[in-house]
């Protein structure tokens, strides 16, 4: 049987052999179902929390795949990527934890004014945030390139990456605080399917001017 990667191919080049667009509205709607559902089971996955940085390297690794071949990989193949990931994956969860938490209360605390620097001091706190999102980005790029392990590996490449290309820094940053500002203000129900198309998005930019890869460490 021929895979999703294949059946688009032979399509397109049927349509450009009657003159016609490769891809119309039903390739859309699949994709953004196929997006949707991938950020839910991530969510769902990432529930126990420990889990989370597994879940998050899995479903880079099928957005790095999807947008590769055309098609996803198997049930089985993520799963397997899941419990690999599960224990490398433990420091990145707590690391990320932390730093979420972290920052959180200081943005509060300027914000709410109990902390002295004002406006300005909310804002350089804001770009901080930004940034680090951005790099964030870069490192779930990174081990979804790796088959969803190597977490250690893809940090190192990930700092490279973002030094050696500044703007391409900036735009994961800009992609992810957007997603993330969408996260806050959309229903809490609609964030699991937000979370598919900001993987999504970020491995967009990123093969814009992919950052270097990384090994599995």
């Amino acid at each position: 049987m021929e895979s999703r990667a294949e059946q688009r191919r032979d399509r397109r080049e049927q349509d450009r052999e009657r003159g016609e667009p490769g891809r119309d509205w039903r390739d859309t709607v699949r994709d953004g179902a196929d997006l949707a559902l991938l950020g839910i089971l991530t969510v769902l996955a990432a529930a126990p929390v420990l889990t989370a940085a597994a879940a998050v390297g899995a479903a880079s690794a099928a957005v790095h795949d999807w947008l590769g071949t055309g098609s996803w990989p198997t049930a089985r193949r993520t799963l397997s990527r899941f419990g690999r990931g599960l224990l490398p994956g433990l420091p990145a969860t707590l690391l990320g934890l932390a730093a979420v938490g972290l920052l959180a209360v200081d943005l509060a605390a300027l914000a709410g004014g109990r902390v002295p620097g004002g406006a300005v001091a909310l804002s350089l706190t804001v770009a901080v945030a930004a940034a680090l999102l951005g790099y964030a980005a870069a490192v779930v790029v990174e081990v979804g390139r790796t088959g969803g392990a190597g977490w250690r590996a893809a940090a190192v490449a990930a700092v490279r990456a973002c030094l050696d290309h500044p703007a391409h820094w900036a735009a994961l940053a800009g992609t992810a605080t957007v997603a993330a500002l969408l996260g806050v203000l959309v229903t809490p129900v609609a964030v699991p399917i937000l979370a598919g198309y900001a993987l999504a998005a970020v491995h967009a930019v990123a093969r814009r001017r992919p950052v270097t890869r990384a090994e599995l460490s």
